[in-house]
C-alpha cells in the first residue's frame, strides 16, 4: 500500500478525491473529448486536477479516464508537474468509472498502486475547472457529520414533464428544487458500500452519487449552497466562457518591479497607482537581486503579470534574471506569464533612436521566452519629469513590430497593459 504525506483537513479527517474524466463529449461535438480540449493553451482536465492539488490536505487525486486516453492523461500530469495523481482506467458509464476510482483505495486487484483508504472521499467532475478550497472544505465537513454532502445551486429554468403525446404533463415548482452540482463528498465506507450494492441498471443509467448513498445506505446527504463558478463545461460555447474566466482570473494581479533611482522610483510609483483601480498591484521598489524572497512570495500568490521598469534600453542581465526566476517557479507550466519591459529614456535633448541590432535582439529574446510560455512585451518611454499633462512616450507594443511614436497618457498605458494581461 502506498502512503503519502497528508495535510490537516477540516475536522482532522483524511481526504482523497476521485475525478471521473472518461466521457466522450458527445454534446460538445468534435473528435476530442471535452476534458482534453484546450482552454488558454491547457487541457481542461488539468484545471480541475490543479484545483484539487492546490488543497494541501487532499492526500491523493485519482483521475479516471477511458483506456485509450490513459497515456494522454499521464502525459498531461508530467507536462504540468501535477503531484499526488493516480490515473485509473474507467468504465463505460460515469458510475462505473467512479466505482473503478474508489476501488483503488480498497481492492487488491489494484495492488500495483493501492492507495491508503481515506475517511472522506471527494467526487468532482474533471470538466468543472473552477472549484475553490472554501466550497470543498464545506462539503467535506458536512460529509464528516452527515455521511454524504453535495453542492447545489438554484435552478435557472423551470423543469417540466411531457406526456406521451409530446404535450405538457406538469411542471415543477422551481423554488422547491435545486440543481445538483459538484463537488460531493462522502464517508468512504458509505459510498463504497453503496456502489458495491447497486444494480447494473444503476451503474449503467444513474448519474447521481448522492442518490446511491440514500438508496443503499439510508444516508441523507447534507446540501451545501455552492458558488456560481461550479458549472460544468458541456457545450462548445462553454469552452469559450471558461477561457474568458481564466483570462479574467489571470489579470487580477500585477507585480511592478523598479530600480531605486529617483526618476525610476517616481515612475514606479505612478504605474502601480494607475493600475490600482483595475487590479491588485504589488510593487517592488528595489533591485531584483535584493528582493528575490519578496518576489517569490508574490509568485507563490499566483501572480502571472509582471512590469519591469529600467532606465537602460536593453537591460539584458536584469531581464534574464527575472525570466530565470519565473521559469524556476514553474508557474509558466500552468498559464502564460506576461512580462512587460518598460524602458525609460531620459535624454538631455529630444533625439533618440533605436538601432536595428537592439530591435533584433529584443525580438529574438521574445521568441525564446515564448517557448517557455512567457510572453514579453516592450514599452519605450521618453521621460520628461512628468511636465504639464504628462510624459511623452515612445512605445513598442510587441517585440515583433517596429516601434511607433505617439503621446500616451497614464490611462492609455493602463489600458494597453490590461490588454496584455488579458492575453489579447
Amino acid at each position: 500500500m502506498e502512503t503519502r504525506g497528508r495535510g490537516a483537513a477540516p475536522g482532522g479527517v483524511s481526504v482523497s478525491a476521485v475525478l471521473p474524466a472518461g466521457g466522450s463529449g458527445e454534446r460538445l461535438g468534435g473528435a476530442t473529448p471535452k476534458q482534453f480540449c484546450a482552454v488558454q493553451g491547457r487541457p481542461l482536465v488539468s484545471y480541475a486536477v490543479r484545483a484539487m492539488e492546490r488543497i494541501s490536505w487532499i492526500s491523493d487525486i485519482v483521475v479516471v479516464v477511458s483506456p485509450e486516453n490513459i497515456e494522454t492523461m499521464k502525459t498531461i500530469i508530467e507536462k504540468y508537474g501535477l503531484k499526488r495523481v493516480t490515473v485509473v482506467e474507467g468504465g463505460i458509464t460515469r458510475h462505473r468509472s467512479i466505482f473503478n476510482g474508489l476501488k483503488v483505495f480498497a481492492e487488491n486487484e489494484f495492488s500495483s498502486h493501492l492507495l491508503q483508504k481515506p475517511e472522506v472521499v471527494i467526487i468532482h467532475d474533471a470538466v468543472r475547472p473552477f472549484v475553490e478550497e472554501d466550497i470543498v472544505s464545506k462539503v467535506v465537513m458536512a460529509a464528516k457529520e452527515h455521511g454524504a454532502a453535495g453542492a447545489i445551486r438554484p435552478l435557472v429554468s423551470t423543469v417540466i414533464a411531457s406526456a406521451a403525446d409530446g404535450c405538457l404533463d406538469h411542471s415543477l415548482e422551481r423554488a422547491r428544487y435545486r440543481a445538483s452540482e459538484m463537488p460531493q463528498a462522502f464517508l468512504f465506507d458509505i459510498i463504497y458500500e453503496a456502489y458495491q450494492q447497486c444494480t447494473d441498471y444503476d451503474l449503467d443509467y444513474g448519474t447521481e452519487c448522492l442518490h446511491l448513498a440514500l438508496k443503499y445506505c439510508k444516508t441523507n446527504a447534507k446540501l451545501v449552497e455552492g458558488t456560481a463558478d461550479l458549472w460544468k463545461v458541456t457545450y462548445k460555447r462553454d469552452l469559450y466562457a471558461a477561457e474568458s474566466i481564466v483570462k479574467d482570473n489571470l489579470s487580477q494581479q500585477v507585480c511592478v518591479i523598479t530600480n531605486v533611482k529617483e526618476t525610476l522610483a517616481q515612475v514606479g510609483f505612478l504605474l502601480p497607482e494607475s493600475l490600482k483601480s483595475q487590479i491588485k498591484v504589488e510593487a517592488i521598489s528595489m533591485s531584483l537581486s535584493k528582493n528575490d524572497s519578496c518576489l517569490q512570495n508574490i509568485i507563490s500568490g499566483r501572480c502571472y503579470n509582471f512590469v519591469c521598469v529600467n532606465d537602460k534600453m536593453w537591460a539584458t542581465q536584469e531581464t534574464q534574471e527575472l525570466v530565470d526566476v519565473l521559469e524556476k517557479s514553474n508557474i509558466p507550466l500552468l498559464y502564460p506569464v506576461v512580462l512587460i519591459l518598460v524602458h525609460l529614456d531620459i535624454p538631455e535633448n529630444n533625439s533618440f533612436s533605436i538601432g536595428m541590432e537592439d530591435l533584433t535582439t529584443i525580438k529574438k529574446f521574445a521568441r525564446e521566452t515564448k517557448k517557455k510560455n512567457i510572453l514579453v512585451y516592450g514599452l519605450l518611454i521618453q521621460y520628461k519629469h512628468l511636465r504639464k499633462r504628462g510624459e511623452k512616450m515612445w512605445n513598442q507594443t510587441a517585440p515583433s513590430s517596429y516601434p511607433r511614436q505617439e503621446d500616451l497618457s497614464v490611462s492609455h498605458f493602463t489600458w494597453m497593459t490590461l490588454c496584455c494581461f488579458r492575453r489579447q
